[in-house]
C-alpha cells in the first residue's frame, strides 16, 4: 500500500498535510531482507495509476525483485492514512463511510511495537493516545490476488514463502488464494505467517459475509462473495496459521483474535508449526521450535529499550529480522535478537521502514552477553552512528601520524 504519514501529531480531521510513504505488511518484509543482504521477491497487484508506480519503483530501489507484480487498469492501488501514536488489539468504533478503518485500536503490523520497553508510555510515563487508521482497500488491485492470477510456481520458487493475515480479509479470492499457498504438498518452501490481525479489515470481511446489516453478503471487492456463510475471521486465521511451518503472533493479538493467553496458552493453540514465535510486548520474545522427539526448545530473549519516533512498522521488521537470521541458519536466539535489533531500526524513524545496520554490525551486537544485550538503548538515527570500533579508526587516522 500506499502510506499517508501525517505532518504533525492531531486527529486527522486537524493534520493540515501528509507525507506519502510506502507501507504493507509483506512488501515491508521483503525490504527488510533485501537490506539485509537477502534476496527477495515482491508478489501482488497494484493499479495501474501513479500510486502503484511509485509503490512499485520504491519497493525496487530497495533491491527486491518486483517482476511478478501485477498491474491492474481497472482497480486503484491500496492506500491508508493514519495520525501519530500507539494502535492496539482489539475492537474499534465505525469509521467514516467509505473507509476501511477507525479511531482506536487496529493492530498495525502484529504488534509494531511489541520489541521495546518504552513503546506503551510516553516519555512521563502516561499512555500514548490511540492513532486514527482509515483503510481504503476496498476494491483495490490487490484484493483481487487468487489461485488463478498468482500462480503456485511463483511463490513457491524460494526457500521461505512469508504471507500474513492481512490479505486473507481482503477478498473470497484472497482467501483461496491464502488456503492454496499454505496446503502442505511436495516442493512447498518454508511458509512463515505474520498473524498481523487488523479488526477493521475482519470486521468489513466478517459482515460481507453474514450479510448482517453491516455489509450485503458481497466480497470486500464488491463481487458476490463465494464465502457467504462461511468461518469468520479467527477461524480463518487459526487454520492458516496452522498449515504454517514458523508463525509470528504478538501476545496481545492472540488474546484479541482467539481468547488465549500466554505463550504456553497459545503453543498449545498451534501445535503444528515446527517453530512459533510469540511477541510479548516490553518483555521481548518467545520461541517455541519442535524437536525430533516432538517436545520443544523454549527460547527467550528480552526487547531492547528504544525512544520511539513512530510505533509502525516494528512488527514486520522483527519478522525480517528473524527471518534473515532463519536464512542464514544461525541459533534461534540470535535470530530473536535479530529480529529486535530490525524493529528497533523501524522504531526509530516515522516510516515502516528503518535503515538496518550492517550484518556485521548487527552480529556484534547480537553476540553480546546478556548483561550487555541488557545496557542497549536507541534512539533516532542511531543505525547510521558508526560502531566504537570504526570511531576508534577515524580518530586514530586523524591523530596518529605516519612513521
Amino acid at each position: 500500500m500506499v502510506t499517508f504519514l501525517p505532518s504533525r501529531a492531531g486527529r486527522l480531521a486537524d493534520v493540515p498535510s501528509f507525507a506519502r510513504d510506502i507501507g504493507g505488511a509483506e512488501s515491508n518484509v521483503a525490504c527488510g531482507l533485501a537490506r539485509a543482504g537477502h534476496s527477495a521477491r515482491w508478489i501482488s497487484r497494484v493499479g495501474a495509476d501513479g500510486f502503484g508506480e511509485h509503490l512499485v519503483r520504491e519497493i525496487a530501489a530497495t533491491g527486491v525483485d518486483t517482476r511478478y507484480v501485477q498491474r491492474d487498469p481497472h482497480r486503484p492501488t491500496g492506500i491508508y492514512f493514519r495520525t501519530a501514536g500507539e494502535r492496539a488489539v482489539g475492537s474499534e468504533p465505525a469509521g467514516p463511510e467509505g473507509a476501511e478503518g477507525a479511531a482506536g485500536p487496529d493492530a498495525p503490523d502484529a504488534p509494531d511495537r511489541l520489541d521495546v520497553s518504552d513503546a506503551s508510555d510516553g516519555p512521563d510515563g502516561a499512555a500514548e493516545p490511540l492513532a486514527e487508521v482509515l483503510y481504503y482497500r476496498a476494491g483495490s488491485a490487490a484484493a483481487a490476488m487468487s489461485p488463478a492470477l498468482v500462480p503456485r510456481e511463483w511463490a513457491w520458487s524460494g526457500r521461505v514463502l512469508h504471507l500474513s493475515g492481512i490479505t486473507p480479509a481482503l477478498s473470497a479470492d484472497c482467501r483461496a488464494l491464502m488456503r492454496e499457498l499454505t496446503t502442505r504438498a511436495p516442493g512447498r518452501p518454508l511458509v512463515s505467517f505474520d498473524l498481523n490481525y487488523r479488526f477493521s479489515l475482519w470486521r468489513n470481511a466478517d459482515a460481507g459475509r453474514s450479510g448482517n446489516g453491516e455489509g450485503d453478503g458481497r466480497a470486500d471487492d464488491g463481487r458476490a462473495d463465494a464465502d457467504t456463510g462461511a468461518e469468520p475471521g479467527p477461524a480463518v486465521l487459526l487454520g492458516l496459521a496452522r498449515g504454517c511451518d514458523l508463525v509470528f503472533v504478538g501476545e496481545d493479538e492472540a488474546e484479541a483474535v482467539w481468547g488465549v493467553r500466554g505463550p504456553e496458552a497459545i503453543r498449545a493453540a498451534l501445535p503444528e508449526p515446527e517453530l512459533l514465535v510469540v511477541k510479548q510486548g516490553s518483555a521481548g520474545a518467545t520461541a517455541y521450535a519442535r524437536r525430533p522427539d516432538g517436545t520443544d526448545a523454549v527460547t527467550f530473549e528480552p526487547a531492547l529499550r528504544v525512544d520511539v519516533v513512530a510505533p509502525v512498522g516494528a512488527g514486520d521488521a522483527f519478522a525480517a529480522g528473524f527471518l534473515s537470521g532463519t536464512l542464514r541458519g544461525l541459533p534461534i536466539a540470535e535470530r530473536l535478537r535479530h529480529g529486535h535489533l530490525m524493529a528497533a531500526a523501524a522504531l526509530t524513524v516515522p516510516g515502516d521502514l528503518g535503515t538496518p545496520l550492517s550484518r556485521e554490525r548487527a552480529d556484534r551486537l547480537v553476540a553480546l552477553d546478556a548483561a550487555e544485550w541488557g545496557t542497549l538503548r536507541f534512539g533516532p538515527g542511531w543505525t547510521d552512528l558508526p560502531s566504537p570500533a570504526e570511531k576508534w579508526a577515524e580518530t586514530a587516522a586523524v591523530e596518529v601520524p605516519d612513521p
